[in-house]
């Protein structure tokens, strides 16, 4: 398996981080609907500061990832794929990589209108966005679980697909991103 894309399928760099993220966005979504039900503990503390840290692995595995994109290129559709699925595929990776910005970006400035400090793993602080702002706080917080709930559909959508491909068009879809495997030969 090569590391950079090919025209068939995805390279092992493009597996490696499509498939890290996946894992970190299940991770993160599961704790951030459990975490708000926490008593305030110092161990909801630990879990808040945990979720912080690995939503700003998100937001860094997005630009590598973006910017792995736009060097490796992105395998040519399926043959057979009908444009308009082709079109609707772009828009829906778009919009995943808007919300993948985004959820991070939104949680770090609830963050930092709520005037707590942002470290990362307990590492090194990031600066703050903006000061403390009750209003601002207010509005982060509901465009980023709102933000939860879009990425949740694009996931479902953008999964889904890829399942109808593998198990009713029978085509490499879904294979093209797995590691280890390779499409069957046309």
């Amino acid at each position: 398996m090569t590391l950079k894309n090919t025209d068939q399928r995805w390279g092992a760099v493009s597996q490696l981080l499509h498939w890290t993220v996946v894992l970190l966005i299940v991770g993160l979504a599961t704790v951030g609907l459990l975490m708000t039900e926490m008593p305030n503990t110092p161990r909801k503390i630990e879990i808040y500061a945990l979720h912080k840290s690995f939503g700003l692995t998100v937001l860094a595995l997005a630009a590598i990832r973006l910017a792995w994109r736009i060097y490796a290129g992105t395998p040519a559709p399926v043959p057979g794929t009908p444009h308009w699925q082709a079109r609707i595929a772009s828009l829906t990776h778009v919009l995943l990589y808007v919300v993948l910005f985004a959820m991070p970006l939104t949680g770090w400035l609830f963050n930092s209108a709520a005037g707590y400090p942002l470290q990362f793993f307990g590492l090194f602080n990031l600066p703050a966005l903006t000061g403390s702002d009750e209003s601002l706080r207010e509005t982060a917080l509901s465009l980023h679980k709102a933000g939860f709930w879009v990425l949740l559909s694009l996931v479902v959508l953008h999964a889904g697909a890829a399942f109808y491909h593998h198990l009713f068009l029978e085509d490499a879809t879904l294979r093209r991103m797995l590691p280890g495997r390779r499409p069957p030969s046309a």
